[in-house]
């Protein structure tokens, strides 16, 4: 049952995603590589935001309807149980991307297809790419800003580079813009056991 919520205009709403963080620790490893790449080849916008693997992609949401997004989520998180995530070696998409890959395990797989529906239904939030767009999990260490010469370089480094960490992700992530770059809104703990999880995942699927 998607609930009454306000379109958003330019004035009045805020830019936010929703995501999967690693603990600090890997988050500091992953940090890293990303100001390797903004000093060795001049990429620096990775690091306007921390590392994570993009769930929900950006949207906009009015302002005074955050409550409600907040509750939707904490009401998702509630019934889904902590995901296990394997990070395993570096990826690429095309010549302007290049990213710690994570494994596309069920749990992985499963969560990001829950929550697109979930919000779809609840809110009324469309992700139109997840309907033509196969979900690739990445966790983006330099784009946009990685000049083809200077992928053509990277590539060849960290295409066999070693890379090997699991972590379990406890919780999801709101992240929001400031104008300049991403920071952590809120985080919605997930609550449940994997017995529920498996139940839940059934009625949302």
């Amino acid at each position: 049952m998607s609930r009454n919520v306000p379109q958003p205009k330019s004035s009045d709403s805020e830019l936010f995603f929703i995501a999967l963080l690693p603990p600090a620790e890997i988050q500091a490893e992953i940090t890293e590589i990303k100001q390797y790449f903004a000093q060795n080849y001049n990429s620096s916008h990775a690091l306007k935001s921390p590392p994570h693997i993009t769930l929900y992609p950006p949207f906009k949401w009015v302002t005074e309807n955050l409550p409600t997004l907040e509750q939707t989520l904490a009401e998702f998180t509630a019934s889904y149980a902590p995901v296990g995530i394997i990070l395993d070696g570096f990826g690429k998409f095309s010549t302007r991307v290049i990213f710690v890959e994570p494994l596309k395990t069920t749990e992985l797989i499963a969560v990001q297809a829950n929550l697109i529906t979930y919000l779809e239904s609840y809110l009324g939030l469309v992700d139109e790419n997840s309907k033509t767009k196969t979900f690739n999990p990445h966790m983006t260490v330099a784009f946009k800003d990685l000049k083809r010469q200077a992928f053509k370089a990277a590539w060849p480094e960290f295409r066999d580079r070693q890379f090997q960490v699991n972590f379990t992700a406890d919780c999801l992530t709101l992240l929001i813009h400031n104008g300049q770059r991403w920071n952590i809104h809120r985080k919605f703990p997930f609550m449940a056991s994997p017995i529920v999880k498996l139940k839940n995942n059934n009625n949302l699927t």
